[in-house]
């Protein structure tokens, strides 16, 4: 598989990057964590101490899967050879995917974190988006996720079906996108807030964290909130894999155990996430 290439903007969700070569432990997070991942490795690195080094990236999971199976990643003129020791997608199919590669083993990839959907818009909703057939309208410029890179898209396609059938589907992956108003995304978390800011899209599915951190940063945004049949959460789980061809994988263990701690989950509540409890059997040795 070829390497795929991290955008130069995107420096602020590779934490750690220049102490990459002495990592102790390389962190491949689903990118909508971005606003827990400081709080979170903090206070990791606060009972671990002997886990000096962390490098640590906030990226689509998609994304991050194309640079497992491809061994490294390109960013702004470099190579990135570092390889996980944990991957957490928000898909089923990114797990299955991993495993086929004989990468990790679904059966040691616990889910620790839900999320839920639901659609930022301007401040003060100008356009009064209220669902996601609204997104349809003739006029309303979107902003949305690459199902190919951000496994967010894929939920949404599914919520979108949900909502409307293959028909709302249809009119905004591909009428919209035809005519210019539906407009993909490689990072949505960064991007979609940007362009709506910007005046340059109106809405955007997003994971209701992200509106949760729009708020709390005072930004002109708002979220729309979805009914519990259309937000996702029954399916939008997160899964922390060991992968096979990390270094360290006694590091990825325990921040894994880690993960489902008080403390861990204490954050997590904190930016609008919904803990998992721990699995009644632990997975792995």
């Amino acid at each position: 598989m070829d390497a795929p290439t991290i955008p130069s903007q995107r420096r602020d969700d590779l934490i750690g990057l220049d102490g990459l070569d002495k990592a102790d432990l390389l962190l491949f997070l689903a990118g909508n964590q971005f606003m827990a991942t400081p709080d979170l490795l903090d206070a990791f690195r606060a009972a671990h101490p002997g886990v000096e080094h962390i490098y640590c990236q906030t990226l689509p999971p998609g994304l991050q899967l194309r640079q497992i199976l491809a061994g490294k990643a390109r960013f702004d003129g470099r190579e990135i050879t570092g390889r996980a020791d944990l991957y957490v997608p928000v898909s089923d199919e990114a797990v299955d995917e991993l495993a086929r590669a004989g990468l990790t083993e679904p059966a040691r990839c616990p889910v620790y974190l839900r999320n839920r959907l639901a659609l930022m818009v301007a401040k003060g909703n100008p356009l009064d988006i209220r669902s996601p057939a609204d997104l349809a309208r003739p006029g309303v410029r979107l902003s949305q996720p690459d199902p190919e890179l951000e496994h967010i898209g894929c939920h949404i396609l599914e919520m979108y079906r949900r909502a409307g059938g293959e028909d709302l589907v249809r009119t905004i992956m591909e009428d919209k996108k035809a005519d210019g108003s539906t407009r993909p995304t490689t990072v949505h978390h960064r991007e979609t807030p940007r362009r709506i800011l910007d005046g340059e899209a109106d809405a955007g599915p997003v994971w209701i964290t992200e509106g949760l951190h729009a708020a709390r940063q005072g930004l002109d945004l708002e979220t729309v909130e979805l009914p519990e049949d259309l937000d996702m959460r029954d399916q939008a789980a997160y899964r922390a894999c060991p992968v096979s061809s990390g270094r360290n994988p006694v590091n990825a263990r325990t921040f894994t155990d880690f993960l489902f701690s008080q403390e861990a989950r204490d954050i997590f509540r904190h930016f609008g996430f919904l803990p998992e409890n721990r699995p009644a059997t632990p997975p792995g040795p």
